[in-house]
């Protein structure tokens, strides 16, 4: 059997609150424990000094494109960014073609993840039929094959009927509903956020209001139905504070931001430049505020990149024309250190439990955690590495990314899942 030896790093591992240097050993695709100068002969040696060692990061909002969009982005070429990105677990939105809506499409996912992906790929199957809003998909069937939440992300819910009953549903497989919370009424014809800035380019708006009616719609369905809530990529105020409400009122209501939401506001885009285009739009300095206020809070659980490709093809036209969405796997770590742990908001365990565990649970995953026994499964970053990110280096079939060019300290050096590096950072 195999063994890696992770030397010197200073372990922190959120589940059971650990937090120091130490060496960590796996054996085989488990982890076999940590602690003070190991000495395991025969062993690889991954010397981590300066360097942290924390539980395999995971990502609960990716999309892959396959099947259906190859030439966006593949599971092979997506898995890839991912590891460069410092994740070995990702979860992947339905939003394919043909949807994820039944057992056969889920497990088509899984066997070409199996084949491959180089992190673990975890499928999420759509809410209803074609994900088109009117008709429940064969929920308990996509479980079987392997779904761990359920959502039509990007074309989310109108019919509140229909997602009481898949709430109802849901629950009863024991899996989380995950919604785009959007109201397409209020929304209709927006490029970016409604404000000033949107006034100023002469682009239509979003209104954060079409966001937070759906949130508190879907908050008063959870607590009707007693299922668990999970609203993706939220970006407003208003809908943090009636998430953070709803903890408060004991509801299994939970969260994710992404880093573009917290790292950027609508004041940042660029005129006209299709690579700040993306759904939720970047909102006013009061949510991203409230953005950073929620992660501090504990309002909002985890971090997660909404990872969206889109070829060149598409995504270079008029902003008004061109489709939402940005990369984000392999900037999350560099941007999240940046706002969070640099000025000083929220310490380095915390900023590791919000891509670690918090997720895991949130979906009920085995992973997140450097306990002996389980998968091994390590994410190792630093924070004192300058480095600038170019896009055209980048693991993803697609460039769309409003990061190009953009100097970061600290990020991910290696990535191992089930005991084997899949990627390392180039030493200079």
């Amino acid at each position: 059997m195999s063994k890696l030896l992770i030397r010197n790093g200073r372990v922190i591992d959120p589940a059971v609150r650990y937090d120091g240097t130490a060496d960590l050993l796996m054996e085989g695709d488990r982890i076999a424990g940590y602690g003070k100068n190991l000495d395991v002969a025969g062993a690889e040696v991954f010397d981590a000094s300066g360097m942290i060692v924390a539980p395999g990061f995971i990502d609960m909002h990716v999309h892959l494109r396959e099947p259906g969009f190859e030439h966006s982005e593949t599971i092979e070429s997506g898995s890839r960014a991912a590891a460069a990105g410092g994740f070995t677990s990702i979860c992947c939105m339905p939003n394919t073609q043909p949807v994820n809506d039944s057992a056969t499409v889920t497990s088509y996912i899984v066997e070409r993840a199996r084949r491959n992906a180089v992190v673990n790929v975890y499928p999420i199957g759509a809410i209803t039929k074609g994900s088109a809003g009117e008709e429940l998909a064969s929920i308990g069937s996509m479980k079987r094959a392997g779904i761990v939440a359920v959502s039509d992300d990007g074309r989310p819910v109108m019919n509140a009927r229909v997602m009481r009953r898949a709430m109802e549903m849901a629950r009863s497989f024991g899996l989380p509903v995950i919604d785009h919370c959007e109201d397409l009424h209020l929304s209709a014809g927006g490029d970016m956020h409604e404000g000033f800035t949107s006034v100023k380019l002469g682009l239509r708006g979003i209104p954060a209001c079409s966001e937070d009616v759906m949130v508190a719609r879907d908050i008063l369905l959870a607590e009707v139905t007693g299922a668990r809530f999970h609203v993706a990529h939220i970006s407003s105020k208003n809908s943090i504070a009636m998430v953070q409400h709803a903890k408060a009122m004991g509801l299994p209501v939970t969260s994710e931001v992404c880093p573009h939401h917290f790292a950027l506001s609508d004041e940042d885009v660029i005129p006209y430049d299709s690579n700040f285009k993306m759904k939720p739009p970047l909102r006013g300095r009061a949510d991203v505020r409230a953005a950073v206020d929620g992660i501090v809070s504990g309002a909002i659980d985890a971090i997660a990149t909404d990872h969206a490709p889109h070829p060149g093809s598409e995504k270079m036209q008029e902003f008004e024309r061109c489709p939402f969405g940005i990369l984000g796997l392999e900037t999350a770590i560099a941007l999240s250190l940046e706002t969070f742990v640099d000025g000083g908001r929220i310490p380095l365990a915390k900023l590791v439990e919000l891509y670690t565990v918090a997720p895991a649970r949130i979906l009920h995953l085995e992973r997140g955690t450097l306990a002996h026994g389980r998968p091994a499964d390590v994410t190792i970053f630093d924070t004192a590495t300058v480095w600038k990110y170019d896009v055209n280096k980048s693991h993803s079939k697609s460039r769309n990314t409003p990061f190009h060019g953009r100097e970061f300290r600290g990020g991910p050096v290696a990535t191992i899942v089930n005991g084997r590096f899949v990627w390392r950072r180039d030493r200079d």
